[in-house]
């Protein structure tokens, strides 16, 4: 049973830094990419990290200030997100991908991230 749930969002001033979480359960053999869906817009793409950690993928938007990272051993998805800019805020959803960036269809609840001036 796929299980995701995500923490770490909140609000924060343009330049600052917030760190996401996503502990997940039946994934374990998945790429898990973050995906973003701001008020009024479709849901994008924003990173993702293979089954093992060893292979990454970033949106050209943060491409340099988010870092997606996982541990296996805890079963949890991590994404560091600094410099963070107002068109950053949205909600932010992990979730099991097939391929590097395509949603399988399983999804959280979402954390909120809103990023003022």
């Amino acid at each position: 049973q796929v299980q995701l749930v995500e923490s770490g969002g909140g609000l924060v001033q343009a330049g600052g830094s917030l760190r996401l979480s996503c502990a997940t359960s039946g994934v374990s053999t998945y790429t898990m990419g973050w995906f973003r869906q701001a008020s009024g817009k479709e849901r994008e793409f924003v990173a993702s990290v293979g089954w093992n950690g060893a292979r990454t993928d970033y949106a050209d938007s943060v491409k340099g200030r988010f870092a997606i990272s996982r541990d296996t051993s805890k079963n949890t998805v991590t994404l560091q997100m600094n410099f963070l800019k107002p068109e950053d805020t949205a909600v932010y959803y992990c979730a099991p991908s097939v391929g590097t960036r395509n949603p399988y269809g399983y999804w959280g609840q979402g954390t909120q991230v809103t990023v003022s001036l």
